[in-house]
């Protein structure tokens, strides 16, 4: 583990933008010996003081249901369980474009192994202290102008980058290379266009 490179990810399970991003990190990790942490951020948190549209605030709560049930698998089985709890929602929430929660988290948890009753964590408060402490970590590193995801490289954190699609092979290296680059020089902030596309999952 002496060469490896920690990265810490923030994300928000239900969305598009982070769950690109993830899979690009995962196309990457094994190439630059990166050791991931995956930490819960929540859009519901985010939001809640926020001028959004109806339809938008109408969302949250069930970004908030998916948000607590990786919580609670994180605080009862532990940080490892957290990623793979994440890998089985988001395949079916975004490559599935799946709506029905209840059946979603039903069969992410089977996926995973891990009891049908942590079904109840995604409607209890429970946890909710964990989340807004493991989203106000992320987001206290870059500002509360961004979103998710979060990423920290060996403790210097960004938003971003949003992606479509993931890119892979040497394209996902050279581009996580520009990325901690950049992010590595004090005073670089920000760096921006405007999406030309919706998220491209394959």
């Amino acid at each position: 583990m002496e060469n490896m490179t920690d990265v810490d990810f923030w994300f928000d399970p239900s969305c598009p933008w982070a769950w690109m991003t993830s899979r690009w990190v995962d196309e990457v990790a094994p190439h630059r010996e990166l050791n991931v942490t995956w930490h819960i951020m929540s859009l519901y948190v985010l939001n809640e003081d926020k001028n959004v549209s109806e339809s938008y605030r109408k969302s949250l709560p069930r970004t908030l249901r998916y948000a607590r049930l990786v919580t609670a698998v994180g605080e009862v089985e532990g940080q490892q369980a957290v990623k793979p709890l994440y890998d089985a929602l988001g395949t079916r929430i975004h490559n599935g474009h799946r709506k029905d929660v209840d059946e979603v988290i039903a069969e992410a948890l089977a996926e995973r192994g891990l009891p049908a009753d942590y079904s109840r964590y995604a409607d209890s408060d429970e946890f909710d202290t964990a989340l807004r402490a493991s989203h106000s970590d992320g987001i206290d590193r870059v500002g509360q102008d961004v979103g998710t995801p979060v990423i920290a490289v060996d403790g210097t954190a960004f938003f971003g980058p949003v992606l479509s699609p993931t890119p892979r092979g040497e394209q996902a290296l050279k581009l996580w290379d520009g990325v901690v680059a950049a992010s590595s020089y004090d005073g670089f902030f920000e760096l921006k266009r405007s999406r030309t596309r919706d998220p491209i999952f394959d």
